[in-house]
């Protein structure tokens, strides 16, 4: 039974046992599609000078459906499978929701309150429905996940090539062949972090890391340090660091503000009362792109730039160099702080005319006072110990040999259904409704493509053979 919810939202919607999307541990890696030299630590037979990869040595696996990925799309792909009755296999490069411990920082926590992460058939039923779970806290929730339905997951297995045979398709990974009807990639958007080209320029005596390997303050040279992006993992990390004593500096880029709560309740309560999480990208007017997210932090607090210089960050606008022993940022800080502001704004007046509209009793709360920001003074080079890239990741699809990438590299899809028959995915931004990459969204994608998969599999029966 899903938790009461009487922590600051009002009534949400019924929840059916499937939702939209989320954020997942990848499993598959790009490869040249040649074996490797080495495996397990061991050298690889050989026959005169053309090594033989023990994968041409082991036996091949034949099964209905392979799902590439056992973070939160693999494992709802699996249950949504395993309810149908339908063959699968999930194959993992490291564990099971591995990326929600290894790419979090120590204070990491979930952006929306722990009612709303639900998948297919199970949800959070702690004692604290209006918390914020830990990165830690949402890798045990999704290995309780997996391991509530006995899901098939096969950890270890690096999926090195993807490629069409006669009557479905072969995946050569570090564990042997798999050969199946269907394929459904689910290694989500957090497969390669995105540091911008200028990380190079800098000097070589400054320690660089992106947030994916960034744990906590301690773990940095002592002295300033510059956080480049102010989405929500930049914002976030430059507000610890401050506040462990580091003078801190904020290049700040696009990004949207968000109040965490507004007239009594969660913003992400908000949000699904208002039908927020379920636009489907069909209604946008134009591509989504990579729209930035909005800046919150788990807790009761907002979070903004303006907050942080309070706080004692000092605030510029983009990076955009360094010359002459210095720093260079653009001068659009007070332009991207408005427009962060402004979507806070749309927001506060989207729920003001709702609640109008339905005469919802919920308490009145004035707008806030605007702050102006105003940029600081670039700092020297030799003034920086550390830079943390909090620039995003992308995708890396290298290893799917198949037509089914547009210009800009993504692959092309509708509701995760691609070109090349049998082949699917699942988890990424905006691939249905604006919830399809959250935790409490994937399912509902899982389940449109796991009725696919059923109907394609009654109307013709694979013909397999190893």
């Amino acid at each position: 039974m899903r938790p009461a919810i009487g922590v600051g939202c009002p009534s949400p919607r019924t929840h059916l046992p499937t939702l939209p999307r989320a954020t997942q541990g990848g499993s598959a890696s790009a490869g040249d599609g040649q074996p490797p030299p080495m495996a397990g630590g061991r050298a690889l037979p050989s026959v005169g000078r053309t090594p033989i990869s023990l994968e041409d040595t082991m036996t091949e696996t034949v099964t209905g459906t392979v799902v590439v990925g056992a973070g939160q799309a693999g494992l709802a792909m699996s249950r949504c499978l395993t309810d149908r009755g339908l063959p699968h296999v999930v194959l993992e490069r490291a564990g099971i929701a591995d990326s929600w411990r290894s790419r979090r920082w120590d204070s990491f926590r979930l952006l929306s309150p722990n009612w709303q992460t639900r998948l297919p058939r199970w949800r959070y039923a702690g004692v604290d429905p209006g918390g914020f779970m830990t990165g830690a806290e949402v890798a045990r929730y999704l290995q309780d996940y997996a391991g509530s339905f006995d899901a098939p997951v096969r950890t270890g297995v690096d999926v090195r090539r993807l490629y069409r045979v006669a009557g479905g398709w072969r995946l050569s990974t570090s564990a042997g062949r798999f050969l199946a009807r269907t394929v459904v990639v689910a290694t989500g958007d957090l497969a390669r972090p995105r540091i911008p080209a200028v990380a190079a320029d800098l000097p070589p005596g400054i320690h660089q890391l992106h947030t994916a390997d960034y744990r906590n303050p301690d773990q940095l040279p002592p002295g300033a340090v510059l956080v480049v992006g102010a989405g929500p993992s930049g914002q976030q990390i430059a507000l610890e660091l401050a506040r462990a004593g580091r003078p801190v500096h904020l290049a700040v880029g696009r990004h949207k503000s968000l109040p965490r709560r507004y007239r009594g309740h969660d913003a992400y309560c908000w949000m699904e009362r208002l039908g927020m999480l379920d636009r489907t990208v069909d209604t946008l007017p134009g591509p989504p792109g990579r729209t930035p997210n909005a800046v919150l932090a788990g807790g009761t607090r907002d979070l903004d730039v303006p907050r942080l210089v309070s706080e004692g960050v000092v605030a510029h606008g983009r990076l955009l160099g360094c010359a002459d022993g210095r720093l260079r940022f653009g001068d659009d800080l007070a332009g991207t702080v408005a427009d962060a502001a402004a979507n806070a704004t749309r927001f506060r007046r989207a729920v003001d005319d709702f609640v109008a509209r339905t005469s919802m009793d919920v308490p009145a709360e004035a707008a806030p006072e605007v702050v102006e920001v105003e940029a600081g003074e670039a700092p020297a080079l030799a003034g920086i110990a550390a830079v943390v890239w909090a620039t995003g990741f992308g995708r890396d699809h290298g290893w799917i040999e198949a037509p089914v990438s547009g210009v800009d590299g993504e692959i092309v899809h509708t509701r995760g259904v691609t070109a090349a028959a049998g082949l699917y995915v699942l988890g990424l931004r905006w691939q249905y409704r604006r919830s399809s990459s959250f935790l409490d969204g994937v399912g509902a994608d899982a389940e449109h493509l796991a009725e696919m998969i059923a109907e394609r599999a009654a109307e013709r029966p694979a013909v397999l053979a190893a």
